[in-house]
């Protein structure tokens, strides 16, 4: 595992990790690492993965990815993890199989304290956990496996015992003033205090899995991708939510890159006329170019989008997105469908929460039937029955979906006679290009009538945002 140039080659390997994982180091960053590592104490090892995090990485939102490679870079031992003065052998039953009713108690009484001291003992524990439940054998050796090593202590099963213990701790000698802040903190602090025992068993899995198949293969498969590299349709709970964190900054990185290019449009065309009767006091030479007049008014856009569940996570996130850039258009109408289509424009003004505005689509719509099965031709033929007067052209119409039909007719002709009077209008599709018209997808129907497009995560849905929408 250590590199044949030193601990400044092991530093260019991990640089390396970073960029393999989409994240941004120049060389400048490097070299500031490098003296990061000249003037830290190394044996502290949290001091050098804050050092290292503070000159290596420009966004927060790339921390979580950035600490599971330094874990696996900058491992915190080797092989088994020696617990040195603390005891932490798994209690056991006078048959020497391991109690799981005395660990649970052990475990629940760490997860209460929640000590510095309680904490240390709690990431010890962890790790001979991982060695004693989740190893096993495989044809490569030994391999571990955070989900053996958990599966008989059934964690989750312990949050109302931590619950008691957080809500008993407060009492200091008298009575507890009850109410529904503190049970709802005490709640928060035990599912969190949960999720990190489950962090640092699967920290302790990868670093033993890294030292069996190497880390450049656990960092494959083991390290959470950025927030703008989750593909929408498999993004969990968990990356929704850092998800929607990144929405503002992406936002506001669209917003100076149309800003730019519509400052840049400001000049206008070159108009040929003009300029070639103005060279005839140059004898003929265009020294000086006359410009035509640009129109300042600000592109209007509408917003087709597929609320099912099968594509629920893709639309929400782009009409976060959307909603946040409303100031770069002059108008924003939105338009939701499954089997029927209905405008929804109400429920997103400027202080609305979009996760309840997405609820409210679904409650308050009166068109909108939520079965789950998108009947896209339908949905298509009633906005051009109903709503066809809300695309002129000045109208930018943004399709979110991935046209699957549930093979139902796909009514392409509506949907033309929306693109024919649109200025642009353009398709993002969540769905892998490979899948695109196997089963019950419309994509190849759809796709001669409007410009399609892969949108499968966040970087992808910026990288077509900045390029497409007008300014």
């Amino acid at each position: 595992m250590l590199s044949p140039y030193g601990l400044s080659g092991h530093l260019v390997d991990f640089v390396d990790a970073l960029r393999g994982r989409g994240i941004a180091v120049g060389p400048s960053e490097t070299v500031d690492a490098g003296r990061v590592l000249a003037v830290l104490d190394l044996l502290d090892r949290e001091a050098l993965r804050e050092g290292l995090a503070c000159s290596l990485l420009r966004r927060p939102a790339h921390r979580d990815t950035f600490d599971a490679l330094f874990d696996l870079w900058f491992p915190a031992a080797t092989g088994q993890r020696e617990s040195g003065q603390i005891d932490t052998a798994l209690p056991r039953m006078p048959d020497g199989t391991i109690d799981f009713t005395a660990l649970r108690e052990l475990i629940t009484d760490l997860l209460v304290d929640g000590s510095p001291d309680a904490l240390e003992l709690t990431e010890m524990l962890a790790a001979q956990m991982v060695e004693e439940l989740g190893q096993y054998k495989s044809t490569n050796g030994p391999s571990f496996s955070a989900y053996q090593a958990l599966r008989d202590v059934a964690p989750d099963t312990l949050l109302s015992k931590i619950l008691q213990g957080l809500l008993g701790n407060a009492e200091d000698g008298s009575e507890r003033a009850s109410g529904a802040y503190e049970d709802e903190v005490a709640k928060r602090t035990a599912a969190q205090r949960i999720a990190d025992l489950r962090k640092m068993v699967e920290k302790e899995t990868r670093r033993r899995a890294a030292e069996q198949l190497g880390r450049e293969r656990v960092a494959s498969y083991g390290v959470p991708k950025l927030a703008e590299d989750v593909d929408f349709l498999r993004a969990s709970d968990t990356e929704m939510v850092a998800l929607r964190r990144s929405v503002t900054p992406l936002a506001r990185k669209l917003a100076s890159r149309l800003a730019a290019r519509r400052k840049r449009s400001r000049s206008g065309s070159i108009d040929l006329r003009r300029t070639l009767r103005k060279s005839m006091s140059t004898g003929g030479v265009p020294i000086d170019l006359v410009q035509r007049k640009p129109r300042k008014a600000r592109p209007e856009l509408v917003v087709l989008c597929d609320v099912s569940g099968s594509v629920a996570g893709f639309s929400h996130f782009t009409l976060l997105l959307v909603h946040a850039l409303r100031e770069q258009f002059s108008r924003v109408r939105i338009f939701a469908f499954i089997d029927s289509t209905d405008e929804v424009t109400r429920f997103f003004d400027s202080g609305s929460d979009l996760g309840a505005a997405m609820s409210r689509i679904i409650r308050e719509s009166e068109l909108i039937t939520y079965d789950g099965h998108s009947d896209y031709g339908h949905a298509f033929e009633t906005f051009d029955d109903r709503y066809s007067q809300a695309v002129t052209a000045r109208t930018s119409v943004l399709v979110l979906g991935d046209a699957r039909t549930n093979y139902r007719d796909p009514k392409a002709a509506a949907l033309a006679r929306t693109v024919s009077v649109a200025k642009h209008a353009y398709w993002l599709n969540p769905e892998p290009k490979g899948q695109w018209g196997s089963g019950d997808s419309a994509t190849t129907v759809y796709s001669e009538v409007i410009s399609m497009y892969e949108c499968r995560s966040a970087g992808q849905l910026g990288d077509i945002v900045s390029r497409l929408l007008p300014v």
